[in-house]
C-alpha cells in the first residue's frame, strides 16, 4: 500500500483557541467569536465546511486500520507512532451549534473561508493561483491535500519550497511581506491577502491583565513597522498589541516576559526594566548597543551596570526558562563548594586526588609536567601543585576551580566530574565546545530534563567570555549564543564550517565584524615546548605575500606546509626555522596524560621512544607525543586483530572500534564521526 506523509494534527490551543483552551469557529467575528465542540467518531452528518465533502480527505486510514497498516511493513518504529499519533488526533470531528457547520479535524485548520483577526472588515477566502496561466480559483482543504500527497509533503516541508513569484497583486503577503505561494487566503473586496503561515497564527483581540503592562492590551491591526516597546527590535510578521492610554506597543511574544531572571553570564539576578538612565550601555551577551528607549534586562545591585538585551537574555541557549519574581534570591545563589581544603601552609587535600596531599611549588620549566586538570604542560613562570606520592600535577588556576560552575557556554550551572578516568567511555571524554578528547576533568550538566547533556573540558571553561585573540587584535571576541541551523558560521582558523551540537553552536564571534574562531582553534596554546626544537614554539596565525616558489616544509610529518594557515614556528621572520603543523604538535591526542587509563582497556602511552611505534590501524608511524595502547581481551565486543594493539590517535581507535564491533551507535556517535571525519590540517597529513 502506498503512504502518503500527512499534515499532522494540531491541539485546540495552538490555533485560535479561546481562554479556556477551545478551538474559535474560524467563520465567526473575531469579536464575538464561537467556539468549536469536539464530535466522536471523524465522520460528519452533513458536509464539511472546509473541503465540501461528507467522506475524510483519506478514509482509508481509518476503515480497517489494522489490516492496511501492517507493522512489519514499516521503515521503522518512529513511522508507525507518528501514524498512531495522527490516527488518534483524527478520531473525532469538530462542529459550531451558533453556526451550523462541521469540520473534519483535519479541514479546521484551513476551512474555505474565515474571517480573521489580521483582516475581521472581510471574510477571506482559500484560494489557488497558477502564476504560469494566470487563472485564479476558490479551493478547498481537500485539494490542497491532494497536492501535497502526490508530492509526499507535509505542509512545513511545503512552505520551504515557496519561491517568489511574478503577479502584480497576489505576490506578497499584506501582513509578513513574504512570498505568497499558490496557496493563500484573499479578500474578494480589497485584495487583502495572507499566507499560509499567517493564516494559522490566530491571536486573540484582546489580552486582559498582562504581565508587562498595567491596562489591558489590544490587538494593533497592522504590522508593527517601529520597534516593540518591549524588546526594541521590528518584526513585522509577529502580531503585536497596544495600550491606547499609554502610547505601549509591544509583540504578542513579548507580552509575558518573565520579570526576573537569572543567567549563567552573571551572578545576580536581572530585572526587566521598560528604560534605562540616560547613558550609553553595551549587552552583555551580543555586546551591541542597548537602546535605553525600549525595554532590557538590568542588574539591580549597587555598583553593578550589567545589561542585556530583552531578547539576549530571554534566549533559549542563554536563559534556562525559570522566573524567579516569587523566589527569594538567596536560595538561588551558588553554593559555595570549595575544591580543596588546607592541611597545612602550602598543602591542600583536594576533592579530585583526596588519598593524597598536594604540595604548592614555584615552576622550573619542566615541559615533561602535565596538569592533570588541563593537560598542559607546567610552564616556567607557573605555581602549581604537585603529590608527595606520585606523579599528579595541578596548576594553581586549575586546583581553584570551584566544584559547581556558572558558565557562559551552558544556561545550567555546571558540575567538575570526579568520576574515575577508567570508568568513563571515551564518549565522556570529548567536550562539546572544541571538540576535543581529553583525558582531564569535564565540566558536566546535571539538570534534570537537559537534552545537551553539556561537558566542556577545562581549557574552553578558562577561556574568557570576552577577550583579543592574538589572530583578530584589533576587536574583541566574545562567545555567541547562535543556534540556527541555517547559520553557516566559518572559522578563519580552520576555514571550516562551525559544528551544531544539540542545538548550540559554539564559537567565538567579533564584537564589530563577521570575523570568527571555533573553540577547537580558539584553545591552541600560542606557546608549546617540543623535544624537536630546544626553543619555544610560537603559533603563527599566517603569512602574507610568501613567494609562491618558496617551499615550506614540516619537521614532524616532513610534508608540505602552507604558510598562509596557522602553524608553529621557532621565528617567524625567518623561514629557514623550525616550521610545524599546528595539528601535528596539537593534534587529536594532544589533551592525553601518558599514564591516563580509559574505558577499562585503554592505556595512553609516552611516545618518548627512539623509535616511534607503528598504528595497527593506518600503518604510520605514531607522531604524537603519545599514543594508545588498547588491550583487547578486557572487552569481548571489541574485536581486534590482536591482543594488544597499538594506535596513533583517537580517530584511529574510532575505526578499529566502530569497524570491529557489532554494537549499536551511541547518541555521541554523530556528533564523533563529524569531529574525527577531517582535521583542520589534513591536507598535510596525508
Amino acid at each position: 500500500m502506498r503512504r502518503f506523509k500527512k499534515t499532522k494534527a494540531v491541539k485546540d490551543k495552538d490555533v485560535g483557541g479561546d481562554e479556556r483552551g477551545r478551538r474559535r469557529c474560524m467563520v465567526s467575528d473575531p469579536g464575538q467569536s464561537h467556539s468549536l465542540f469536539r464530535g466522536a467518531g471523524y465522520k460528519i452528518k452533513h458536509d464539511c465546511f472546509a473541503c465540501g465533502e461528507n467522506s475524510v480527505v483519506d478514509e482509508n486510514r481509518f476503515v480497517h486500520d489494522g489490516e492496511m497498516f501492517n507493522v512489519e511493513n514499516l521503515e521503522n518504529l518512529f513511522t508507525y507512532k507518528s501514524y498512531v499519533e495522527q490516527l488518534e488526533a483524527s478520531r473525532f470531528h469538530y462542529y459550531c451549534t451558533k453556526c451550523d457547520i462541521e469540520f473534519h479535524s483535519e479541514c479546521s485548520q484551513f476551512p474555505s473561508k474565515m474571517i480573521h483577526p489580521y483582516h475581521p472588515q472581510h471574510p477571506l477566502t482559500f484560494t489557488f493561483l497558477n502564476y504560469e496561466t494566470g487563472i485564479m480559483a476558490d479551493t478547498s482543504y481537500r485539494e490542497f491535500y491532494k497536492v501535497l500527497a502526490s508530492f509526499e509533503l507535509e505542509l512545513s516541508e511545503y512552505l520551504k519550497t515557496i519561491e517568489p513569484k511574478s503577479n502584480i497583486i497576489f505576490d506578497k503577503c499584506t501582513w509578513c511581506r513574504n512570498d505568497l505561494g499558490e496557496w493563500f487566503y484573499r479578500c474578494s473586496i480589497c485584495n487583502f491577502s495572507l499566507d499560509l503561515r499567517c493564516s494559522t497564527n490566530i491571536p486573540p483581540l484582546a489580552i486582559k491583565n498582562p504581565k508587562s503592562h498595567h491596562h489591558s492590551l489590544a490587538l494593533f491591526p497592522r504590522p508593527l513597522s517601529f520597534p516593540c516597546d518591549a524588546c526594541g527590535l521590528i518584526n513585522v510578521s509577529e502580531p503585536s498589541y497596544a495600550c491606547y492610554l499609554c502610547n505601549y506597543v509591544v509583540h504578542q511574544c513579548c507580552v509575558d516576559l518573565p520579570r526576573v531572571i537569572k543567567i549563567t553570564r552573571h551572578p545576580h539576578r536581572l530585572s526587566h526594566t521598560p528604560c534605562l538612565p540616560t547613558k550609553v550601555s553595551t549587552c552583555r551577551v551580543c555586546y551591541k548597543n542597548v537602546d535605553i528607549r525600549y525595554g532590557q534586562y538590568s542588574c539591580s545591585h549597587e555598583d553593578c551596570c550589567y545589561v542585556v538585551h530583552s531578547k539576549c537574555a530571554t534566549h533559549e541557549n542563554i536563559w534556562d526558562g525559570r522566573e524567579l519574581v516569587w523566589e527569594p534570591e538567596e536560595s538561588y545563589q551558588t553554593e559555595d563548594m570549595a575544591p580543596f581544603v588546607k592541611v597545612g601552609g602550602d598543602l591542600i587535600e583536594h576533592f579530585c586526588h583526596d588519598h593524597h596531599v598536594l604540595r604548592l611549588e614555584k615552576s622550573v620549566g619542566d615541559s615533561e609536567k602535565q596538569c592533570d586538570a588541563c593537560i598542559r604542560p607546567i610552564g616556567s613562570h607557573d605555581h602549581f601543585y604537585s603529590c608527595i606520592e606520585c606523579d599528579f600535577f595541578l596548576h594553581e588556576a586549575c586546583a581553584n576551580l570551584p566544584r559547581k560552575l556558572d558558565h557562559a557556554l551552558h544556561k545550567h550551572p555546571l558540575f567538575l566530574d570526579s568520576a574515575s578516568l577508567c570508568e568513563q567511555y571515551r564518549q565522556e571524554l570529548i567536550c562539546f565546545a572544541c571538540s576535543r578528547f581529553s583525558s582531564g576533568w569535564k565540566y558536566k550538566c546535571k539538570e534534570i530534563g537537559c537534552t545537551s547533556r553539556c561537558q566542556l573540558d577545562i581549557n574552553c571553561i578558562l577561556l574568557p567570555e570576552c577577550f583579543t585573540h592574538k589572530s583578530h587584535e584589533e576587536h574583541l571576541l566574545f562567545i555567541s549564543a547562535s543556534c540556527n541551523a541555517d547559520d553557516k558560521v566559518l572559522c578563519q582558523g580552520c576555514k571550516e564550517s562551525v559544528h551544531h551540537v544539540h542545538g548550540y553552536q559554539y564559537h567565538l564571534h567579533c564584537t564589530l565584524c563577521e570575523f570568527a574562531l571555533c573553540y577547537k582553534c580558539a584553545t591552541i596554546p600560542d606557546e608549546i615546548y617540543h623535544k624537536y626544537d630546544e626553543h619555544p614554539l610560537f603559533l603563527c596565525y599566517g603569512k602574507s605575500g610568501v613567494e609562491d616558489d618558496v617551499v615550506w616544509w614540516c619537521e614532524v610529518c616532513e610534508k608540505r606546509l602552507d604558510p598562509t594557515e596557522w602553524f608553529y614556528t621557532t621565528n617567524s621572520s625567518d623561514q629557514s626555522c623550525t616550521t610545524i603543523h599546528h595539528g601535528c604538535l596539537f593534534g587529536d591526542s594532544a589533551l592525553f596524560k601518558a599514564g591516563h587509563i580509559f574505558s577499562d582497556h585503554v592505556e595512553v602511552v609516552g611516545n618518548d621512544s627512539c623509535s616511534r611505534p607503528i598504528c595497527g590501524m593506518c600503518h604510520r608511524r605514531c607522531r604524537h607525543s603519545v599514543y594508545l595502547k588498547v588491550d583487547g581481551n578486557k572487552r569481548s565486543h571489541v574485536r581486534f586483530l590482536d591482543e594488544v594493539t597499538l594506535l596513533c590517535s583517537v580517530r584511529c581507535l574510532s575505526n578499529t572500534r566502530w569497524r570491529r564491533s557489532s554494537r549499536r551507535t551511541s547518541l555521541y556517535q554523530g556528533r564523533f564521526d563529524s569531529v574525527t571525519r577531517k582535521e583542520p590540517d589534513s591536507l598535510h597529513l596525508g
